[in-house]
């Protein structure tokens, strides 16, 4: 996608879907910001939320915590991630039935990052699940959960191929994978291509593009770097010179993501996942010029 200029979308705003990840809170600082989020982002009526889970359960409590929570005192549809790394299987499959137990009915299934950090070799637990595949399989097994997994428009950067990437996907279909959430992308036409190969090996589940507003340019950049996505020249160009000037940064970040959502809604796109990184402004400008809107401002009114 080259830059464009911002315009309404052609596409009905009520076809619109969105969903919102968010990550649990390690302070009592951080829980309060995760919360006001969710309090914002709550009204415009998102298909789920999901909660992170750190690599070999590091998170778990915490995960656990805030999807119950989500559960308890919300009308929000919680999805809870589960990996299998660092796990027996015996370990993961309490934690599906605890989540079960909770209320809830949608894990977003991930093998995980390897237990040395991204770039290290992966390792499967001599008990666990091998793959994200082997995982689906035990999630349904369990309940009747509706299972998300992820999908890499660039290939997932340990696959040898694009193709052999596909091929770890359509085996997750394979064992009953109801949605694909991809990477996030900076490039539109990345997104497409890989739709189109995708399609063509006969998947037919929804492909949801993963969204993440630039919180901070540097961090997104190596981020990226770490999990095969591409920072475009342009995109780096839009936030030259903006280290320190934060409420310009995200006002740009902004213009960023809505041409990005716009683009894609406008050759067919009507579902959006978006990275929160537990802050909701930015998204919720995002999801404000898509059209969705806060119903209870209008019943209060």
């Amino acid at each position: 996608m080259s830059p464009l200029t911002l315009r309404p979308s052609r596409q009905s705003t009520g076809s619109i879907k969105v969903s919102f990840e968010f990550f649990p809170p390690k302070t009592p600082e951080m829980e309060t910001t995760l919360w006001a989020s969710i309090e914002r982002l709550a009204p415009l009526s998102p298909q789920f939320v999901s909660v992170t889970y750190g690599a070999g359960g590091s998170t778990r409590e915490r995960t656990h915590a805030t999807v119950s929570r989500l559960v308890r005192e919300t009308n929000l549809k919680p999805a809870a991630h589960l990996t299998c790394v660092a796990a027996s299987k015996a370990e993961v499959d309490s934690v599906i039935r605890s989540y079960w137990e909770a209320g809830v009915r949608h894990v977003v299934a991930l093998r995980g990052d390897p237990v040395g950090g991204l770039g290290t070799a992966y390792e499967p637990h001599a008990e666990g699940y091998q793959q994200t595949c082997d995982l689906v399989a035990g999630i349904k097994a369990i309940g009747d959960f509706e299972v998300s997994v992820s999908a890499y428009p660039e290939k997932h950067p340990e696959a040898s191929s694009l193709d052999a990437d596909i091929d770890a996907l359509q085996a997750k279909v394979d064992c009953g994978a109801d949605r694909a959430i991809t990477q996030f992308f900076f490039d539109n036409d990345l997104y497409f291509r890989y739709l189109d190969r995708v399609r063509a090996r006969g998947i037919n589940i929804p492909i949801v593009p993963g969204i993440v507003p630039v919180q901070n340019f540097k961090q997104t950049a190596n981020f990226a770097a770490k999990t095969g996505a591409s920072v475009p020249d342009w995109l780096a160009a839009r936030f030259e010179g903006l280290d320190q000037d934060v409420d310009t940064r995200k006002l740009i970040a902004a213009a960023v993501a809505a041409e990005q959502v716009i683009d894609l809604v406008d050759r067919g796109v009507n579902e959006f996942h978006f990275y929160t990184m537990n802050r909701a402004d930015l998204v919720y400008a995002i999801c404000h010029l898509l059209g969705l809107r806060d119903h209870s401002v209008k019943a209060a009114a």
